[in-house]
């Protein structure tokens, strides 16, 4: 080939792309590839792929942001092509003490046409290890809310720059530490988004702390150790109580139940009641941690999924119960029952590399406390700024053994408490037989996205809503159980359904 005719090739190939090439022999980088020349404010785009998703191409966007000399935030950005794209923008949360990015459901909605972001919150870690915060406290930060708008100040210019204009409507989607995360953007970055989902929220990080210690102290004591016979014990008795022969209790706040009653008489089978000590422990458990002086630090948990076998979708593992989550699989290894992992990987939180999980005084309330919440709780329940133009849909399992179902009413009496008209953009289902985000006997199957898109775009308020046994529960929870019951009616709280699960009734009718 002559000099000419190169010369003209490059031009041509320059001309249509924007771009200098070798020559014609040269593969001219695509749209995608060339976000990583964007700049941003103390962020790099460090690579920017096309990927594969199904019968479409999306665009895989990675990037660090270090808006200080500490942070080292990475964020993952996927956006569908430009003539595949609905205008929409949905940020997704993290779970645990996060640490990684889940790629599979941002690449779920980037091929469903949606451009969507997810971060580590800062670190890269097991999401049950918080040593990376210990010294460090401009990552926990970072953690608490910093990654969160980080990521969507990156993901807004990398939007605008390959679909050509910015999102109509920006959304967030997250359960666990994810609805705390939710939460967060309502209260400090009320202007980002236009609907808001969060599901079982981790909202008071401090106050999750203190119940997760309470819990393992309290099966600390000899024979108080709550073991798989005990759990089934506790949850059959509670259901015979309070479930009406139901498989789970639909309105457990109406559920007097009182452990002490499975106390084994004198010379009693132990396999078929409690000892006084598990009674004790049990009864703790499901009060909660109080203060001396009776302010409640943490609500306890309610009755009626201790034992709860169900598994997470229609193959998935079983579903977290009390064992997985409060007393392990033996008492000698009660330490990897999960509220033991979390509640002493917040000691690195707190600064203490002491942190020591018996001693722990779950009702105190120090300096170093304090000044972890500031930096990581979600419970300025104010909402009023948020309210002005979003939407907030919040729902909760009652079977919750992770983060306590009270935890979410308590959020819900505050917010209606502190603003005006929260009615009128705020919402709280909480879902009978429901375990953490997901499994359970209970219909769960609610696309809650859809129904925030729905109140946003089309001002179709929530009202009762009817959970399937499958269905979306949401891009980043486990896909519903699939229970022995069809559908069950969700009532917007404080209303609950009636017992013919035809209707609701008022929160004064329990």
């Amino acid at each position: 080939m002559g000099a000419g005719v190169l010369k003209t090739c490059a031009v041509v190939v320059m001309s249509a792309l924007g771009i200098a090439l070798a020559g014609c022999g040269a593969r001219a980088s695509t749209p995608c590839q060339r976000l990583k020349e964007l700049s941003l404010p103390h962020a790099t785009v460090i690579d920017a792929t096309d990927v594969a998703a199904g019968s479409t191409e999306v665009c895989k966007v990675e990037v660090a942001s270090h808006p200080t000399s500490d942070s080292d935030i990475r964020i993952e950005v996927w956006l569908p092509a430009p003539a595949a794209w609905n205008g929409r923008y949905v940020q997704l949360g993290n779970g645990g003490l996060a640490g990684a990015i889940n790629s599979a459901p941002l690449q779920k909605l980037a091929s469903a046409g949606y451009a969507a972001a997810g971060t580590d919150d800062g670190h890269q870690a097991s999401p049950f290890d918080g040593r990376w915060a210990l010294g460090h406290p401009e990552k926990v930060a970072d953690y608490g809310w910093r990654a969160l708008k980080e990521t969507t100040d990156a993901a807004k210019p990398l939007i605008a720059s390959l679909e050509g204009v910015g999102a109509k409507y920006a959304y967030f989607d997250g359960c666990s530490d994810g609805g705390r995360e939710a939460l967060m953007e309502a209260e400090r970055f009320p202007e980002d988004f236009d609907g808001i989902v969060a599901g079982a929220p981790a909202a008071d990080v401090t106050g999750l702390t203190a119940i997760f210690a309470f819990s393992v102290q309290q099966q600390a004591a000899t024979g108080a150790w709550l073991g798989p016979d005990a759990l089934g014990l506790l949850e059959s008795a509670a259901l015979r109580q309070c479930a009406r022969g139901a498989k789970y209790i639909v309105d457990p706040q109406s559920c007097r139940f009182d452990p002490t009653q499975l106390v084994c008489p004198a010379g009693g089978d132990r396999a078929r009641c409690l000892t006084p000590a598990q009674a004790a422990a049990a009864r703790a458990i499901y009060r909660g941690v109080v203060a001396p002086d009776g302010k409640v630090v943490s609500p306890g948990y309610t009755a009626g999924g201790e034992a709860d076998p169900y598994p997470i979708g229609e193959t998935g593992p079983p579903a977290a119960n009390w064992s997985v989550w409060l007393a392990g699989p033996s008492p000698d290894k009660s330490a990897s029952a999960l509220a033991a992992l979390f509640a002493g990987s917040y000691g690195y939180l707190l600064q203490d590399p002491e942190f020591d999980l018996l001693k722990f005084d779950p009702a105190s309330t120090t300096e170093a406390i304090r000044a972890l919440a500031r930096q990581v709780n979600s419970t300025d329940a104010d909402l009023g700024r948020f309210g002005k133009h979003g939407k907030l849909i919040q729902f909760h399992g009652w079977s919750d053994a992770a983060i306590p179902a009270l935890a979410s009413i308590t959020y819900f009496d505050d917010v209606r408490r502190k603003t005006p008209n929260a009615d009128q953009f705020y919402r709280l289902y909480m879902v009978p037989g429901m375990l953490h985000c997901g499994g359970g006997p209970g219909p769960q199957g609610v696309d809650w996205l859809g129904l925030v898109r729905a109140w946003v775009e089309q001002g179709q308020a929530p009202g009762p809503i009817v959970a399937g046994p499958g269905g979306d529960a949401g891009p980043d929870v486990p896909s519903p159980t699939r229970s022995d019951e069809s559908t069950q009616l969700l009532c917007p709280y404080p209303a609950r359904a009636a017992d013919d699960g035809k209707s609701c009734l008022s929160g004064a009718a329990r």
